[in-house]
């Protein structure tokens, strides 16, 4: 799963991929996986859990990382309308070292743009994917939408497209019940 680039440090609330408390990732992940939007959330202490995240994380194989190794701050905001890339992540890389990886994910339109820029493709609408090869393999590009709430979506409406891509790659493949078992 691909970002573009973390906001400035003292909007962080951990030291880990979507670090802004204000920012909705770990709580579309909540809802997706535990029907509870808090669930990765310390509400008192106004942080995420990044110890389950991280459990979570490494459970069901998901990967983060972002498509901007160096950028530029052209205003004082977290917003990706004013980050310049200086030097993009070398992609190819990337994916080279994980070579079991079958779907890439981008989480807004400036990631999304960086990696269908590289390997010179069409991107997906929202909630949609596209395919793109590397190497031989054909992977999956699925764009999702962002998960800043200045992206114009409510967040249960985010959880259901997070939740359908994750329903068509696998990831999620048994029902609650069953996962106890």
């Amino acid at each position: 799963m691909l970002g573009s680039f973390p906001p400035q440090k003292k909007r962080w609330c951990m030291d880990f991929y979507y670090p802004n408390f204000i920012n909705d990732m770990w709580r579309i992940m909540g809802i997706v996986f535990h029907s509870d939007k808090n669930y990765f959330v310390d509400i008192s202490g106004k942080r995420f859990r990044k110890q389950a995240i991280e459990q979570f994380l490494q459970q069901y194989g998901i990967a983060l990382y972002d498509t901007i190794t160096v950028a530029r701050r052209l205003r004082d905001n977290a917003s990706d309308k004013y980050l310049e890339t200086v030097v993009p992540t070398d992609l190819g890389l990337l994916l080279k070292r994980i070579p079991l990886c079958t779907t890439v994910v981008t989480t807004g339109q400036k990631a999304t743009d960086t990696l269908c820029e590289r390997f010179g493709y069409a991107p997906p609408s929202v909630g949609g994917y596209s395919t793109f090869c590397i190497d031989g393999r054909t992977l999956r590009h699925y764009r999702m939408p962002s998960s800043s709430r200045a992206y114009p979506m409510n967040i249960e409406k985010k959880a259901e497209f997070y939740k359908n891509m994750l329903e068509e790659t696998g990831i999620i493949t048994l029902t609650p019940s069953t996962r106890e078992r």
